[in-house]
């Protein structure tokens, strides 16, 4: 491989930023960030949990995404209507006839915010060190598409010029596919594709996102990082299209309490506020007919995981036992309250190129029989479990504990079992689902792409985000299968078997409601956030109708000179 510019040592960029590490260094250095006497903010953004990293090859959750892809960019971005993919670092690009080829062209103006240029070798730096096995990247199943990114992934091959990705020159990209994949372009949007600074990796390691000025290539730069206070961003002046991106700063605030999310709108010290999370359900009917609260459809779903490993869990019967005993209609009717449809089967309806099949519902009788046939008959001798779930600001009286808690007695109620309820802090939560340390814990996946590969893929033998211990040779090899099937009829029926054996025959998982899309900021103010079924909306693409903050002090000294 004729790379642009070489890449030394290219391994020492992959040595695994571990989460707990990356925090604990973070705690040290992020928190003298900026001053307590910084101008406001031009945008004041309600984020919701605080992120565990923003290293686009580590991030799993929503909330890191979004504060992600304002720092760095991929060859696409999504358009701010639709959450389709539109030219971002490359301007265009061709496909081959069979679709398995595609030449990115990068823009030649690219340039990393502290002045060095983009070049292709950056894209496959990015992305060759998102599947190596030692970064150990949730997400990089993302990259198996490209040929040979499984195997480099799982170690099979250790040459990473194997995998599908080459720098033609400094400005000319070629990748090539496994097989046509009709959401590449949107793959090519998402955070684990991102553009990451290689100079900077290799020098620091661990500790690069700790590194002031931080290189960006995306439309704002990291300028602070204060633990459980705030993440400022500001505009990248040698961003491509910094001339049409309106904000000059943004603060992320990390907030878990829904009445303190609301108290911090209601005051003016946010404008916008993301996700029905951060709404407190008593108030719920009464908001929802404010015209500031606004509803969409999501694709997102709630669901519960079984970790397939333990015992008795390791029991289909038990799984499809407890998942016939929960009356999903109750919880949507008595706990979320906002319109959400209940989920018998994963995939959230308006997918694109799909229908789901019908999986189980509501039936204690038949939970009964399954539990009994297991060896538990009325509960009798099943051993005490934990249901485990984040906590968003302490206490059962949020979301995940009212679920939680409604579920308890569900299982009590109908099956005779009694299950402890495990509350835990998000990166607890989240490092616990990884390693399995779990009986059965809440979870949620909101689609990455508008197609039922995102919502079904993760469930493959070797998917970071699997999280359940369960693997099938024969389920992995009808997404693979699916993958490759060009005809779209033929292929939506195999991926309808693929949720039948989750959903249906192996019940790793128990979906429980779809959710709807939410959030509150006033439409007089606050432009450039649409509805739309991914519920992205890209931080550059927003403005406020009167300045606020930095950008009001800069329009006044303009007015005044």
């Amino acid at each position: 491989m004729n790379l642009v510019h070489p890449l030394p040592n290219w391994r020492r960029g992959f040595r695994r930023v571990t989460k707990n590490g990356c925090l604990f260094f973070l705690a040290a250095f992020l928190l003298a960030g900026c001053g307590r006497n910084e101008p406001p903010a031009d945008l004041v953004i309600v984020n919701g949990k605080e992120p565990e990293s923003l290293d686009p090859a580590l991030i799993t959750g929503v909330a890191e995404m979004r504060i992600v892809s304002s720092i760095f960019e991929g060859l696409t971005r999504l358009d701010p209507v639709h959450a389709a993919p539109i030219p971002g670092l490359a301007e265009k690009w061709e496909i081959s006839p069979d679709g398995r080829i595609y030449t990115f062209h990068l823009r030649t103006n690219l340039t990393w915010s502290t002045g060095e240029p983009i070049t292709a070798a950056d894209v496959v730096y990015s992305w060759i060190r998102a599947l190596n096995p030692a970064t150990a990247s949730d997400y990089a199943g993302q990259l198996f598409y490209l040929k040979n990114g499984e195997d480099f992934n799982s170690g099979k091959i250790k040459d990473p010029s194997l995998v599908g990705v080459h720098a033609l020159d400094l400005f000319t990209l070629r990748v090539e596919l496994n097989e046509p994949t009709a959401f590449f372009l949107d793959l090519c949007a998402f955070a684990t594709l991102a553009v990451v600074p290689h100079q900077t990796i290799e020098k620091y390691g661990d500790r690069w996102l700790m590194t002031r000025p931080l290189p960006a290539s995306g439309a704002y730069e990291l300028i602070a990082w204060r633990l459980n206070d705030k993440i400022r961003l500001k505009k990248n002046p040698r961003y491509w299209d910094a001339a049409n991106t309106h904000l000059d700063t943004a603060d992320f605030l990390p907030v878990g309490s829904p009445t303190t999310a609301l108290n911090l709108y209601e005051t003016g010290a946010a404008d916008i506020v993301w996700d029905k999370d951060l709404v407190p359900t008593e108030l719920l009917d009464v908001l929802l007919k404010r015209p500031d609260f606004h509803t969409f459809p999501y694709l997102a779903t709630y669901f519960i995981r079984f970790n397939v490993t333990k015992k008795p869990f390791n029991d289909v019967r038990v799984r499809q036992a407890l998942g016939l005993a929960i009356d999903k209609e109750r919880i949507v009717k008595k706990i979320t309250r906002a319109g959400e449809p209940v989920a018998d089967n994963f995939v959230p309806p308006g997918t694109a190129r799909y229908h789901s099949p019908k999986g189980p519902s509501y039936n204690p009788e038949r939970a009964r029989q399954l539990l009994a046939e297991a060896g538990y008959p009325g509960g009798k001798g099943f051993p005490r479990v934990e249901y485990m779930f984040d906590a968003s600001a302490g206490g059962a009286a949020k979301l995940h504990g009212k679920i939680a808690i409604e579920i308890q007695q569900m299982w009590h109620d109908e099956l005779g079992i009694d299950v402890d309820l495990h509350q835990v802090e998000w990166k607890v939560y989240l490092a616990n689902a990884s390693k399995l340390r779990f009986d059965v814990c809440r979870a949620a996946w909101v689609g990455d792409y508008n197609d039922a590969d995102t919502f079904l893929n993760m469930w493959m033998s070797n998917n970071g985000n699997n999280r359940t211990g369960w693997k099938s040779a024969y389920y992995d090899d009808l997404i693979r299968r699916a993958d490759k099937e060009n005809d779209l009829a033929k292929r939506e029926k195999m991926l309808q078997e693929a949720e039948t054996m989750i959903i249906s025959k192996e019940n790793p998982i128990v979906p429980i409601f779809f959710y709807v899309g939410f959030n509150y900021f006033d439409t007089n103010k606050i432009k450039g956030v649409y509805p739309n079924i991914l519920d992205i909306h890209p931080l550059n693409d927003i403005w406020r109708v009167e300045p606020k903050g930095i950008a009001a002090k800069t329009a006044a000294t303009a007015k005044n000179n």
